[in-house]
């Protein structure tokens, strides 16, 4: 079994700054991508960020500059630094990681329970 657990949401003032954290625990081989989403009411759920094993980063154009991704692999954790926060940012944040099993060796995509960030004056 595996579990992804997400922590670090909450409310912020706007240009306040956040860090969700999402650790990976149970049975894995190896990661190949962990990556953030967001979905805010009525809306689609969106990419936010993505980082490979190999520390290669993706950003969604609306946090670019202001987000940044980082991954310890050691630990199975990745984290998002959001700076600079906008009532826009407010959303529920998931934490999704796309991995091997060390119990079956097979690829799977698995998603945290979410958090969220909250950003008002």
């Amino acid at each position: 079994q595996v579990q992804l657990v997400e922590s670090g949401g909450g409310l912020v003032q706007p240009g306040g700054s956040l860090r969700l954290s999402c650790a990976a625990s149970g049975s894995i081989f190896s990661i190949y991508a962990m990556g953030w989403y967001r979905q805010a009411p009525g809306k689609q759920r969106e990419l936010v960020a993505a980082i490979t094993s190999g520390g290669s980063t993706n950003y969604a154009d609306s946090v670019k500059g202001r987000f940044t991704i980082s991954r310890d692999n050691a630990k199975n954790t990745v984290y998002l630094q959001m700076n600079s926060l906008k009532p826009e940012d407010t959303a529920v944040y998931y934490c999704n990681a796309d991995f091997i099993s060390g119990s079956d060796y097979v690829k799977y995509d698995y998603w945290g329970q979410g958090t969220q960030v909250t950003v008002s004056s």
